[in-house]
């Protein structure tokens, strides 16, 4: 098979990048980028591209899983509109696009608590992407919903820095779908379940990921 990979230079989009290469199934990685990773192998190809002209570059996309681990803050982004741009608004016109490529399946990473519904801007934003690509009529969708996610970032988050030294009480104590989760872990679920031949809508919190 053929993969997409959407923000391969992030911490989820890191590990599942190093799951897609290590595994017999996918022959092909294609990760659209804004600028090229420091990093090559035979099964990847990196495609650089303008995010807000992504139809210019469809026919690049012709695969059949898409995995899109895209995702920002509202602080590193700079407003909700810029928030919402990158975590809503590419991964859908990535989604239909690829839908349209042939693509059968797209495995999404979103959040603990996404809904539509959610007074919080954040989840909400989370919730309205899954119900828009839960319309597009994917053989396969996965949407996996961890809570705080665990792993060596590019870049410092002081609240979930603060967060993380509190992470081992917290776990103890915390029902398991509120435990915080390595990235790696989500990955790896991300590509296994993408493999096993499921039809419809699959959805995962933090403990059933765990579970594998």
């Amino acid at each position: 098979m053929t993969a997409l990979l959407l923000g391969a230079s992030g911490l989820t989009g890191g590990y599942c990048l190093q799951e897609l290469l290590e595994n017999s199934a996918f022959e092909k990685v294609i990760a659209p980028l804004r600028k090229e990773m420091a990093f090559s192998h035979p099964k990847l190809e990196q495609v650089i591209i303008d995010f807000d002209k992504i139809a210019d570059s469809k026919d690049k996309f012709k695969v059949d899983v898409v995995f899109c681990c895209l995702g920002t803050t509202i602080k590193k982004a700079g407003s909700e509109a810029a928030f919402k741009k990158i975590d809503y608004e590419y991964p859908l016109h990535f989604a239909q696009i690829s839908l349209q490529q042939g693509a059968s399946t797209f495995a999404l990473v979103s959040a603990m608590g996404a809904t539509a519904k959610s007074l919080f801007f954040y989840s909400r934003v989370k919730g309205e992407l899954e119900n828009e690509l839960k319309k597009l009529g994917y053989q396969t969708l996965i949407i996996l919903q961890p809570s705080l996610l665990l792993g060596d970032r590019k870049e410092q988050r002081l609240g979930e820095d603060i967060a993380k030294i509190f992470t081992p009480i917290f776990n103890f104590f915390a029902p398991k779908k509120y435990q915080a989760i390595h990235a790696q872990q989500v990955a790896e679920a991300m590509v296994k379940l993408s493999t096993q031949g499921l039809k419809g809508v699959i959805v995962k919190e933090s403990d059933k990921i765990k579970e594998g």
